[in-house]
């Protein structure tokens, strides 16, 4: 469990079912104690077999060391299931957790925010079949907030311990104050699942839930970024083709370090030095060292690294520099639309204003009714005829699922008539 994701709530000022009550009971730790980390084949193997006898879905959660290793691996597992109690696994000292994956395969796995955990724990060999996401079944319920600790508080009366979310999980030993923590994490996940999926029956929601989540389990893993080095923060401001260059390079030794040495890339350079020497296109070491984030820390071998990176960059040929947009699929920005095509414009505010009343009335978040960017390429091209069942097939093939269509296929060929 992440920082982030300890920490999402959604920012819709909805109005929510989150009951009033008594002050939360502290959680402290898990009613069969902590148990001891699984870290070699003899353990998993019992663990497998306990997991394969149990009952019902199972809880998962992972740990990564974001901000501190490389890349996004889990450095522990999680899991929980009736009959077999909970499991910490270490998944450094057993990396193939396929066979655990295989006879969990079946069943219903219960996640928190599981499009951050499913990526790590496909590269270990585990991936459900069939989920239920805790956190996307509080948005769809119309809880304001939706963070794991806050719908435990929320949902189910018990305050879950903070405060070990965003450590350094590829420690090892791992220190007993954090094991408690990760096994909390999955001590009430399946009693969160079964009261939150009593309040969306109720509020007759469950079925859009269910599509939802068999929509996460069968997406394919999200194809490798486009130009990654355009995600510097501060980018926005190195206008020049060169300059951009130099970002570029620099960005790609960092990585290329990074990876390395198995460290965050903020560890190696931060953002802001790179586009502090991409500003400045130091001449030489002595230029860089004045700059920001290439203080006296830095030794001169770092230094000569980064400004062969950055004379790499000034020695480029016209033809070989970064243009200085990133184009993009799709339609325009939309502050562009009033001067590019003001129909089309009209046909955004129309089809957003009411996208946003009904989410509203649905007390459910607008982007979970119809994502944002369905909305703006339906409105910059939509379908000849503008008939519902004609805008329901657009919406389809935008990637929309079947109860948003329903949801929305009507009032969207209303607004979009209008706005033409």
């Amino acid at each position: 469990m992440t920082d982030a994701q300890q920490t999402a709530e959604a920012a819709s000022g909805l109005s929510t079912p989150e009951p009033s009550g008594p002050a939360p009971v502290p959680l402290l730790a898990p009613r069969e104690g902590v148990p001891p980390v699984i870290a070699d084949e003899s353990a998993l193997a019992e663990a497998v077999a306990a997991f394969a006898a149990g009952t019902g879905p199972v809880a998962v959660d992972a740990e990564r060391a974001s901000g501190y290793r490389y890349g996004q691996r889990a450095y522990l597992v999680q899991l929980r299931r009736e009959g077999a109690g909970t499991a910490l696994i270490d998944p450094i000292a057993c990396p193939d957790l396929s066979g655990l994956g295989s006879v969990l395969l079946g069943g219903e796995w219960v996640l928190h925010a599981a499009t951050q955990d499913l990526p790590c724990l496909r590269d270990i060999g585990m991936a459900p079949a069939r989920l239920f996401d805790t956190e996307l079944a509080g948005r769809l319920a119309g809880f304001a907030r939706v963070g794991l600790g806050v719908m435990v508080e929320t949902v189910l009366g018990y305050s879950l311990e903070k405060g070990h979310s965003a450590v350094d999980w590829s420690n090892r030993p791992l220190p007993e104050p954090w094991l408690r923590y990760a096994a909390l994490d999955v001590e009430l996940l399946i009693d969160l699942r079964d009261a939150l999926e009593e309040e969306l029956t109720r509020q007759e929601k469950l079925e859009w839930a269910l599509e939802e989540f068999a929509a996460i389990a069968a997406a394919p893993p999200p194809p490798p970024r486009k130009d990654p080095w355009r995600r510097t923060s501060g980018v926005h401001k190195v206008r020049r083709r060169r300059q951009l260059a130099v970002v570029r390079e620099l960005w790609t030794a960092r990585d290329q370090i990074a990876q390395r040495r198995d460290l965050s890339p903020g560890k190696v350079l931060s953002d802001a030095a790179i586009v502090a020497a991409a500003q400045a296109m130091p001449p030489d070491v002595r230029a860089l060292a004045a700059l920001q984030g290439f203080g006296h820390r830095m030794g001169r071998r770092q230094l000569q690294q980064w400004q062969a990176a950055i004379d790499r960059a000034r020695e480029l040929e016209e033809s070989e520099l970064p243009q200085p947009g990133q184009p993009t699929p799709g339609p325009p920005p939309p502050r562009a639309w009033a001067e590019k095509d003001p129909v089309a414009a009209a046909r955004l505010t129309a089809a957003r204003a009411a996208v946003t009343a009904h989410a509203e009335a649905l007390n459910l978040p607008q982007e979970n009714l119809l994502a944002p960017d369905v909305v703006r390429r339906l409105c910059w091209e939509p379908p000849a005829d503008l008939a519902p069942e004609h805008v329901a097939q657009a919406l389809r093939m935008l990637g929309a699922r079947e109860w948003q269509i329903g949801q929305t296929a009507d009032l969207l060929a209303e607004a979009l008539t209008a706005g033409s």
